[in-house]
């Protein structure tokens, strides 16, 4: 029934791929694409915060946060409440805010009511917008050209003995 063939062909030798010029040369890197930009986080109504929110990215609000918030953009929406103090890049309050805001950028809509100061580069206030407290618009110092380095002092050198060859 199963018989073994006498006749079996040899076994395939792998032998490497001959390297030519142009795989030894180092390929040049391609270059990375860009960064993908991060999603906003969201967080809903119907929830309270309690305590610090920090992070580097967007965040959209809709809830209440009783504590401070330090992150790249936000985005306050018409149901969002923030006891405690802002700071980020750019700002948008749609909502209820009692403490400091600290941005680059701030935007109170018509909704927006906020009680305590605002610092900022760029403050834009729809009509209706409610705002109790001070604006402080801050500026960013030039930059201050770097002070030239002095000239270096001659170094006083002492003449060196003289000593003949001896040969």
């Amino acid at each position: 029934m199963f018989q073994k063939k006498k006749d079996a062909p040899a076994p395939l030798a792998l032998e490497p791929l001959a390297t030519t010029p142009a795989a030894q040369q180092p390929q040049a890197a391609a270059p990375a694409p860009p960064p993908r930009p991060k999603p906003a986080s969201l967080i809903a109504q119907g929830l309270t915060i309690r305590g610090d929110v920090s992070g580097d990215g967007e965040l959209h609000l809709d809830c209440l946060v009783i504590g401070d918030i330090k992150v790249g953009k936000l985005v306050l929406g018409p149901n969002g409440q923030v006891e405690g103090s802002i700071a980020a890049q750019a700002i948008e309050i749609h909502g209820k805010v009692k403490g400091t805001v600290a941005a680059r950028a701030v935007r109170l809509y018509g909704t927006a009511k906020v009680e305590g100061d605002i610092a900022h580069e760029q403050l834009a206030m729809e009509t209706g917008a409610d705002f109790q407290g001070r604006s402080v618009k801050f500026t960013r110092p030039a930059p201050q050209p770097a002070p030239a380095p002095a000239p270096a002092a001659p170094v006083a050198t002492t003449p060196a003995a003289y000593a003949p060859a001896v040969g």
